[in-house]
């Protein structure tokens, strides 16, 4: 049933929606944590942020040891259904509610990619 915690079979995002999520929220956090929170593996996420960064979705800057993740809010949806909206409106919508409880440059802040 909704909302009673139980796992869903299935989800109205991919899991490169909820990865996007995840950066979009937290870009300096680790792979290792994204494949926790969405329910992958890490060697999935990994994938996934190589096809994002590869079509322009996402920019991996390294600093030192780690890496920080840069999203272009401007870039648009993929699916001819939605291409007229970029990922930064969904972003915008799933990110705000937890932005909106947390300190102000804490979460849902989406950081565009510089060219």
């Amino acid at each position: 049933m909704a909302g009673d915690g139980a796992s869903p079979g299935w989800t109205f995002l991919s899991n490169h929606g909820h990865v996007l999520v995840c950066i979009a929220e937290d870009p300096d956090q680790r792979l290792r944590d994204i494949a926790v929170r969405v329910g992958i593996t890490e060697r999935a996420v990994f994938s996934i942020v190589n096809d994002l960064e590869a079509d322009g979705y996402v920019r991996r800057i390294h600093v030192g040891r780690r890496n920080r993740y840069e999203l272009d809010p401007s870039r648009p949806l993929r699916h001819p259904v939605e291409h007229l909206h970029s990922i930064g409106e969904l972003l915008g919508v799933l990110t705000a509610r937890r932005a909106a409880t947390e300190p102000a440059g804490t979460a849902g802040t989406v950081t565009p990619v510089t060219p």
